[in-house]
């Protein structure tokens, strides 16, 4: 299994068929392929060999695809970094891995100099925006016109292909380390929960470095689809581009979504081109999923959960349970089901098998786990054991074999000795007419040791008080889950990925405790 095996077969089965489309830019395959081969000769000229590093700072756009098959077709292992990440954090991960060519595009030209004084492995600097490129700096469009197409170095199997860095609110930042074997397992596993992909018209909305969407771009490129991208998730662009291009399917994680059909702007434009929607990253409300399906008439969900360190999929949820009799099962509050390459089991603190319906810490294993984290085997230890990820997140499995996210254990609050899952309790916020968003964490109590608070962000034009969401969770939940403080905001706090950062919203709670959550 190696990366570049779906570029080969496209140029071979259908070389005139659009591959990408970046505003009015529009590459058949052929192109698209002599473009990549071109990228991965200069990146060859500039000293790039069999598994180096090669980073890429960006917005969406189609070089980020070219980027991905260039890098891979040198021979070298891609590094995507964050951009939602402080210069420092960015320079940390290009630093730690000792990335040395960096492709960088307009918007992130100004802190190129603080990249360059933390990072000092960075030698090369490819500029891959339309504007002028600065002096000092490499023109991408000058290189692909330039270099000569470069030999493939056939890279597979165990060999690494990428280095995608996770956190980055918390210490540092972890390497996650992906063979060839684990991308390409996973494109597989998303293709098979689907079906047939190679009609598709994808979008790129979320963020290109976000492995999410890389699986989504991996699947795509798999099934010989197009590539439609964006440079970054607005509810408007992304809706008029979907009606646009006739857009069939998208990767989004819940937040864009939300986002996405709650926009006015949304109603002006025709998005029943959608059949196939891809979403996952965080718990998404039952709600959310109501007020998407008018806006997207013929739209199929597909709900997939899992993490970094797993190529990301783990389970998927098929499109028939969320609608219909399917609906009515009530496994759309589930994550699914593992998918057709993992193997997955809830286990105790000692890792053993605990019973069906028993809450405990979710452990996955199969081709699409990590190799480990780069330059951290202390860690990789702590999360490979025997062959199983242990993913940190805390679920049961029912006597389906759907496993049902209860929460990051570390997100678990623990208050007069109960246990409160705050996923939970968010579903049932999120069901009040005036809640638009809304994050549940612990805060620190004296007689209880910690209490439930929510966070929360109300539609335009109206309000809540405490009182009011006590009355409105206690006909949902059990009495010791009801928040007991609130705080409403004018929004909350989200990662590049589309994350509540939770951390962010504790920190004023736990600040200067020996005891701190998360």
């Amino acid at each position: 299994m190696f990366m570049t095996q779906s570029l080969h077969r496209a140029v071979r089965v259908h070389p005139r068929k659009i591959a990408t489309i970046c505003g009015d830019r529009r590459h058949d395959y052929a192109t698209f392929h002599e473009r990549v081969v071109r990228l991965a000769g200069a990146l060859r000229a500039a000293g790039v060999k069999a598994g180096d590093r090669v980073g890429i700072l960006s917005l969406n756009s189609d070089r980020f695809v070219e980027f991905f098959f260039g890098t891979w077709w040198a021979g070298g292992v891609v590094n995507p970094c964050n951009i939602r990440w402080s210069a420092s954090e960015i320079a940390y991960s290009l630093s730690d891995c000792d990335t040395r060519v960096l492709l960088i595009d307009d918007q992130f030209l100004p802190i190129l100099p603080q990249l360059r004084a933390q990072a000092p492995c960075l030698g090369t600097v490819i500029h891959c925006s339309d504007g002028p490129t600065p002096d000092g700096l490499s023109s991408y469009e000058s290189l692909i016109a330039s270099s000569e197409p470069a030999e493939e170095i056939v890279r597979g199997g165990e060999d690494l292909a990428g280095v995608f860095y996770t956190g980055g609110t918390t210490g540092f930042p972890k390497g996650v380390m992906l063979p060839h074997r684990a991308l390409y397992v996973n494109a597989l596993a998303l293709q098979a929960a689907y079906g047939d992909m190679s009609g598709m018209i994808g979008l790129h909305a979320a963020p290109m470095f976000y492995l999410a969407d890389h699986d989504f771009l991996n699947t795509l490129a798999l099934a010989g689809a197009t590539h439609v991208t964006v440079p970054m998730f607005q509810p408007k662009a992304v809706a008029a581009i979907i009606e646009k291009e006739r857009v069939t399917g998208a990767l989004l994680v819940p937040t864009m979504l939300q986002m996405l059909v709650d926009a006015p702007t949304t109603r002006e434009h025709d998005l029943s081109s959608i059949t196939f929607l891809f979403y996952g990253g965080s718990p998404i409300a039952e709600a959310v999923i109501d007020r998407a399906l008018p806006v997207m008439p013929n739209v199929r969900l597909l709900q997939a959960y899992g993490m970094t360190e797993l190529g990301p999929v783990a389970t998927i949820l098929k499109p028939e349970y969320h609608t219909g009799p399917g609906r009515a099962l009530g496994k759309i509050r589930s994550g699914g089901q593992p998918c057709v390459i993992c193997d997955v089991r809830i286990v105790d603190e000692h890792g053993r098998e605990v019973p069906r319906g028993t809450v405990g810490e979710i452990a996955v294993r199969g081709p699409g786990v990590m190799l480990g984290y780069w330059n951290k085997p202390e860690e990789t230890a702590k999360a490979l054991k025997e062959g199983w990820m242990h993913t940190g997140d805390a679920g049961y499995m029912d006597e389906d074999g759907f496993i049902f996210i209860a929460d990051r254990l570390k997100d678990m609050i623990v208050t007069g000795g109960e246990n409160v899952y705050s996923g939970e309790v968010e579903n049932a916020l999120a069901r009040h007419p005036c809640v638009l968003q809304c994050a549940v964490i612990a805060i620190p109590d004296e007689r209880w040791g910690e209490l439930v608070h929510a966070s929360i962000v109300c539609r335009p034009g109206t309000s809540v008080t405490l009182e009011e969401v006590q009355v409105h969770c206690k006909a949902l939940i059990a009495n010791y889950k009801i928040p007991r403080s609130l705080e409403l905001l004018d929004s909350l706090p989200i990662s590049a990925t589309g994350k509540v950062m939770k951390n962010k919203l504790r920190e004023r709670f736990w600040s200067g405790r020996d005891r701190r959550v998360g």
